[in-house]
């Protein structure tokens, strides 16, 4: 559990949360691909977020198996991934909790 903790901002330091890879809006959502090292590779690690009109926010967070030798193909593996989720669990993707 330690490890989700660190990768998603619940380290020992405080404010310092997950290296963000880079970003993407899809289909008006907020796709985040976040650093996550296995080894000398990178585990495809993502984030999906809709803001709502009043700023609130819902998240899920998905991790794959994948493992990419450089930051920057775990960044467009993972940017695909999300897209690929939303148009696979449409507007059911936040009904099911906070991993998908």
């Amino acid at each position: 559990m330690s490890f989700l903790k660190k990768l998603f901002g619940g380290g020992d330091k405080a404010g310092s949360g997950p290296k963000i890879l880079g970003e993407r809006t899809y289909e008006g959502l907020r796709i985040v691909a976040i650093e996550m090292k296995a080894g000398q590779e990178y585990q495809l690690c993502g984030r999906i977020e809709r803001t709502h009109e009043n700023g609130d926010m819902d998240a899920v967070q998905f991790i794959r198996a994948d493992k990419l030798t450089s930051a920057d193909l775990a960044e467009s593996a993972t940017l695909a991934k999300g897209e690929q989720i939303i148009n696979e669990r449409g507007k059911t993707l936040f009904d099911g909790g906070e991993n998908v």
